[in-house]
């Protein structure tokens, strides 16, 4: 009876969307991507947001519920029937009377199950389609056939482009690039020291405040500095919302002023204080290969008087590549930082004789009793490890946590 009620509250929600959509016709960008969807959703928003009544999608909402719930306006309503009520209402009293409606919606579409993002995609109508990076072992495969299956889910978001619309993809993603080919719609590029419409080059990190870094267009640089998160994870977003804004006629220089008011999200490669003059890179929103990959060589290359400590968490939903990739994952830790600390039952495959804790609380307690002066702790894992919570024990302010941290919510620290 639940599932029953689940699916005919979803299709309810995608009618009104569609009714609405139509009634009040906002341009549309959609995000999708192995990585960095939120990320790139929440730098396009900053880019867009002086243009215009902007919505973007709350936190990740981005499943078949989450994205009618954006163009609703709506919260979740989770196990409350009221608030499922409310947002219904709400839903008819958007198509039945004239509201104040956004001028633009930035979605973010994800995928959990083959088929997800067609689905979408056959009733969103998008003007722009970002499409981040698939990865060569993305998050979710174990619930597809095989990865080639999730990159063709992910690319099926090309079928929502209006024939007027714009794809833009990463240029670093080569089997992105050439499946782009295919496109017939104008298709702009972005990436990091490659040939592409928007580049990022010229790297500098500070695990200070953060990195700069100079933007190319047209054979034109443009310097740029972004605060509190470090990163190439963190420049991505930067780079693709600057060529969505192209896209929609904007300037550099008027984008450049709009980031100086960037607020990443929470739990990606956040620059935050920590215990004793420690410094953390809270990476805690989720892991894959390819992120956890970056954050490692970010970690790498920063500078730092004390030692690197990583704080590696279980990746989740790999299937058979589970053992693979957390192996290379440990191999490419070792050579990462002075110090390796896993947890969770599948990160420990990653070194044996190294430190393992099964919970991230017992974590927490741990790296209390060892960070100093000058160190950078790198802390990163998939949702289910909970990594957050060692954050929080080694935070410089630990009451600033609601304000710092992802999973901070009631509903959240309710969980075990």
């Amino acid at each position: 009876m639940k599932s029953f009620l689940k699916s005919l509250l979803i299709k309810i929600l995608i009618i009104e969307s569609k009714i609405i959509l139509k009634k009040y016709k906002p341009s549309i960008i959609t995000v999708t991507g192995s990585v960095g969807k939120t990320s790139t959703k929440d730098a396009i928003y900053t880019v867009l947001e002086k243009t215009g009544h902007i919505r973007k999608s709350d936190k990740s909402f981005n499943s078949e519920i989450g994205v009618p719930l954006t163009i609703l306006g709506c919260p979740n309503g989770w196990d409350d029937p009221a608030i499922w009520l409310r947002n219904m209402l709400k839903g008819l009293e958007l198509i039945m009377f004239n509201s104040k409606y956004p001028e633009c919606l930035v979605l973010e579409i994800g995928a959990d199950h083959p088929g997800d993002i067609q689905k979408m995609a056959s009733w969103l109508k998008s003007d722009i389609v970002v499409i981040t990076k698939v990865s060569e072992v993305p998050v979710h495969v174990e619930f597809f056939k095989s990865p080639e299956e999730v990159f063709q889910e992910k690319f099926s978001l090309t079928k929502s482009l209006k024939d007027s619309g714009v794809l833009i993809i990463s240029a670093d993603d080569r089997k992105l690039f050439n499946e782009s080919l295919k496109i017939k719609q104008k298709v702009m590029t972005f990436s990091i020291d490659n040939l592409s419409t928007v580049a990022a080059t010229e790297i500098e990190l500070e695990p200070s405040f953060g990195m700069v870094f100079k933007i190319k267009h047209d054979d034109k640089k443009y310097t740029i500095k972004i605060e509190k998160v470090i990163g190439n994870q963190q420049i991505y977003p930067i780079i693709a919302a600057i060529t969505v804004g192209l896209a929609r006629s904007l300037t550099i220089d008027q984008m450049i002023e709009s980031l100086k008011n960037h607020v990443p999200p929470r739990g990606r490669m956040n620059i935050l204080s920590g215990l004793n003059g420690s410094t953390i890179i809270d990476d805690t929103y989720n892991s894959s290969p390819d992120a956890l990959s970056e954050a490692l060589s970010t970690l790498s290359k920063v500078n730092v008087t004390g030692r690197k400590i990583a704080v590696l968490g279980d990746m989740m939903e790999l299937g058979k590549f589970s053992f693979d990739e957390h192996k290379k994952a440990g191999e490419k830790a070792k050579v990462s930082c002075n110090i390796l600390i896993t947890v969770g039952p599948r990160s420990k495959q990653m070194a044996e004789n190294d430190i393992h804790f099964n919970s991230s609380i017992e974590t927490g307690e741990y790296l209390k009793t060892i960070v100093q002066k000058g160190d950078i702790v790198l802390v990163k894992g998939s949702q289910f490890i909970r990594l957050e919570r060692a954050t929080k024990a080694i935070l410089a302010e630990p009451d600033r946590a609601k304000d710092l941290l992802v999973r901070q919510d009631a509903e959240w620290l309710a969980k075990k």
